[in-house]
């Protein structure tokens, strides 16, 4: 009886017996391995793939060093080459040149026109930063050039004004005002002199305003227009009634050069002039606002608005 349990099977021993041995490929197992092969070595292969082949062919072939089998160095034995520096010095090369494989369509120097387009565009880049950082002192000086330059523009218009009516005897700026004549809405009519007559100093003030008459002249013209007609003339107009009745305007795009000379002039320069004007033909201080007397200008502190603070 003991003999035949010992005989049995110990089911909780931890002893593995010998594996298996592998199951033989039958027949249709083996027909469709080589079928699955044969189609995997039919397959085309895109180019990706095939561009994949190709580096890793090339690379193993590049980290291949030569030996003597190869046919380059049986003929480099032949030609005396024993091995070492490819070359007559000791330091020369000992490895042959490397291949730079080109993987776009550019040319061959395509990358050195590449570099030197990123090398002049970060070269841009930096100057463009660098004339971003403004010193504190330069914006603060410009800032306060700018204000200066804007309120000497306003001082001399203002001055030019004051000039004018010295010089028109305190009339309106040289204009003679028809009270009397009448356009249809009973506007009054301004008859202005010569613009090349005006003095230099305050032609732009006479230019502005005639600018200005023109325009409302087109506008009135413009509104006559439908109820007469462009080409009709009245023949017992003089030249007088003309210009009365806007029919006859001057034109101001002719070239003025002592005008434009005056104009590129900076609003300081063009402001002392006209203040050196009015001090020296009629002995009156724009700073003072007062009108002295004689040329001496005795009470006058100075030429300057610093100097009347």
């Amino acid at each position: 009886m003991p003999s035949e349990l010992d005989a049995e099977d110990d089911y909780l021993s931890m002893a593995f017996g010998d594996p298996a041995t592998l199951a033989k490929e039958t027949s249709l197992q083996r027909t469709t391995r080589l079928k699955r092969e044969a189609a995997e070595r039919g397959r085309i292969l895109s180019k990706k793939e095939l561009a994949l082949q190709a580096k890793a062919a090339r690379e193993a072939a590049l980290a291949t060093e030569l030996d003597s089998s190869n046919k380059g160095a049986k003929m480099m034995a032949k030609m005396g080459f024993k091995g070492g520096a490819l070359g007559k010095t000791e330091n020369a090369r000992t490895q042959p040149i490397e291949i730079l494989m080109k993987d776009d369509k550019g040319g061959i120097g395509m990358d050195s026109e590449k570099k030197r387009k990123i090398r002049e565009t970060a070269a841009e880049m930096e100057g463009q930063q660098k004339c971003k950082k403004v010193d504190e002192d330069e914006y603060r000086q410009r800032t306060r050039d700018e204000r200066e330059e804007r309120k000497a523009e306003g001082q001399m218009w203002s001055a030019m004004k004051t000039l004018e009516s010295f010089d028109t005897d305190g009339s309106n700026g040289g204009d003679k005002t028809d009270s009397g004549a009448n356009m249809g809405n009973h506007q009054n009519i301004t008859i202005s002199p010569p613009l090349a007559s005006v003095n230099i100093l305050w032609r732009m003030l006479a230019k502005q305003r005639l600018e200005r008459e023109r325009e409302r002249r087109m506008r009135y013209d413009l509104d006559q227009s439908l109820t007469q007609r462009a080409d009709y003339e009245d023949p017992d107009a003089d030249d007088d009634d003309k210009a009365a009745l806007g029919t006859d305007v001057e034109e101001l795009d002719e070239e003025d050069p002592e005008l434009v000379e005056f104009v590129s002039l900076k609003p300081a320069v063009r402001l002392e002039r006209v203040l050196g004007e009015l001090r020296q033909k009629y002995n009156y201080c724009f700073w003072c606002k007062y009108r002295y007397p004689d040329e001496s200008m005795e009470d006058c502190p100075g030429l300057t608005e610093d100097e009347h603070d």
